[in-house]
């Protein structure tokens, strides 16, 4: 087959945006029929660097439908297919999309960009496109598209970035990728690289289209085809025009799977070894991020705690099985450091034990029965570790972690052991610590500063206020509330200051929707699965 990718100029003057889509149409006119795949770079209806949403959408709207037709009639008169990356316009704004052309000019595939990249999905008043980006929220299947025995995936500039994505698509047995990019700042070196390493890793092939930024610009550029052993077949670095190369699409590259080896691609040699529970979370059972996904939540307080011991792996397991967007749980810190689950400091209430948490080794504590109290088929339960509720269930739910811990003071915090814990388990963006001492929330904050703190209620009852000045002051971005020692005021005053709103506790349907109705953004519950069936179908999206 014959591959022709384009290459056509890139402005960072706005002031250009015309004429370099004008010559990107004339490129267009000198493909010929002997092209059996046309390739073109990122945005061909956004030539230049256009600033805000305002300048983007009316770049978009200005020149995506020419380029669009432009590609279809290339298609119908070269008997080619065309790719061509533009704008599509959606109820929630316009959406980065690759369009499939047939020989006959008939639109047969889009392609959403996977990882819509910051500037896509940054607001205008953040600096941003603001582009729909709603639907990369949710788990899809790579996007794969066979034309004439062809199996064709697709990455998109930003897309390149995400190793971890490419034994998916090796998964796929696709044969050719399209990357239509743009990726500004990346060298030549850079991009071949890229190239290779995908192309090895897939066992296919990369047509890959992108745009100058002038003839002597060492970046960008590097439109290119590379084969499935990781050849440069054709890299046009930063020049202008058209590059054609001819492949076998069909074409595999195999290798001895290790030394005296059977034949295998690289991708094949690899899942003979693969230990996936070393790497990070990934897959889709993980969730949204805290900041990204959306309120109100109901939160499982101490898990599922109506049918399995309270702080127990039971308890969260039934939570996160019956689809609960956050649990809550309890850290203290045993007498030899180890950091366990319990609402208590005392064993007394929650255990067959006595005396305090914090006065017994972890494996002392390891010897009493955590489950028994809440019914004899719990029997036996021993007390979780923060790993190992972690290790079950990082990235499966937003942990709220109430760090018993800080709110003593103790002389020992253990922050960066917490933490340590966060980042080994690579779970910084589903979790928050809920404390009520603001000493330890300004330390939390200075030492690990990605992650989410809430300020928690400190007892005081005489100003509802209170809570959200804390809050204010500290630079927080949630608090919990403590009923009744809030009303309509203290949530206005939060969210007025961009903070947002838990309440501890609503067991009652009626009272839960009462608190949603009053804005509260995450209702904590003992008993999860009544309270979600009550309030799912209007409050919770």
């Amino acid at each position: 087959m014959k591959i022709c990718v384009l290459q056509p100029h890139y402005s960072f003057n706005t002031n250009d945006l015309n004429q370099c889509f004008e010559d990107l149409m004339s490129l267009l006119e000198k493909c010929d029929d002997s092209m059996d795949i046309i390739v073109l770079p990122e945005y061909s209806d956004v030539l230049a660097d256009v600033k805000g949403k305002d300048g983007f959408y009316s770049a978009s709207e200005q020149y995506g439908e020419r380029i669009l037709q432009k590609a279809s009639e290339t298609a119908k008169r070269c008997s080619a297919i065309v790719f061509v990356n533009a704008g599509c316009a959606t109820e929630n704004g316009i959406r980065n999309t690759t369009h499939v052309f047939d020989r006959s000019g008939n639109s047969v595939g889009k392609y959403f960009k996977a990882h819509p990249a910051p500037s896509e999905v940054k607001t205008d008043s953040e600096g941003g496109h603001e582009l729909d980006v709603a639907y990369s929220y949710e788990y899809s299947s790579p996007y794969i598209l066979e034309l004439e025995g062809i199996r064709f995936a697709f990455l998109t500039c930003y897309d390149f970035y995400f190793y971890e994505n490419y034994a998916q698509l090796a998964r796929e047995n696709v044969d050719i990728i399209i990357g239509c990019s743009l990726q500004r700042t990346d060298s030549h070196e850079t991009l071949a690289t890229f190239g290779k390493f995908l192309c090895y890793n897939t066992n296919a092939y990369l047509l890959r289209a992108s745009v100058s930024l002038g003839e002597d610009s060492k970046l960008c550029g590097c439109s290119m085809v590379v084969s499935p052993k990781g050849e440069m077949l054709l890299n046009m670095e930063s020049r202008v025009g058209l590059g054609v190369c001819e492949i076998d699409p069909k074409q595999k590259f195999y290798k001895p799977a290790g030394h005296m080896g059977s034949m295998k691609s690289h991708y094949e040699y690899i899942e003979d070894g693969r230990r996936p529970w070393l790497y990070r979370n990934g897959g889709a059972s993980v969730v949204q991020f805290d900041d990204v996904m959306k309120y109100p939540r109901l939160c499982a307080h101490r898990g599922f705690n109506t049918i399995a011991p309270e702080n127990s792996m039971p308890a969260f397991g039934a939570a996160v099985a019956l689809g609960a967007e956050e649990i809550e749980f309890d850290l203290w810190s045993t007498k030899d450091g180890v950091l366990v689950s319990c609402h208590d400091r005392k064993l007394d209430r929650v255990s067959n034990g006595s005396g305090r948490i914090d006065d017994h080794t972890y494996a002392e504590l390891l010897e009493l029965d955590f489950g028994v109290k809440h019914g004899e088929k719990f029997a036996g339960l021993k007390i979780p570790t923060f790993e190992e509720i972690l290790q079950k269930f990082a990235g499966r739910v937003i942990m709220n972690i109430h760090v018993k811990i800080w709110d003593k003071n103790l002389p020992d915090l253990m922050i960066e052991e917490i933490v340590s814990l966060v980042r080994k388990y690579d779970c910084a963006k589903h979790v928050y610590f809920m404390t009520m001492s603001d000493d330890v929330i300004r330390k939390v904050m200075e030492y690990a500063p990605d992650i989410g703190v809430c300020v928690g209620w400190n007892g005081n009852k005489d100003d509802p206020m209170s809570i959200v000045d804390r809050a204010i002051e500290l630079g927080a971005y949630k608090v919990q509330l403590f009923k009744p020692y809030f009303n309509q005021e203290t949530v206005d005053k939060a969210h007025s200051h961009g903070i947002l709103c838990n309440v501890f506790w609503a067991d009652n349907p009626e009272e839960a929707q009462r608190y949603f109705e009053m804005g509260i953004d995450t209702v904590l519950t003992n008993d999860y699965l009544t309270v979600y069936n009550a309030v799912k179908g209007k409050y919770l999206k």
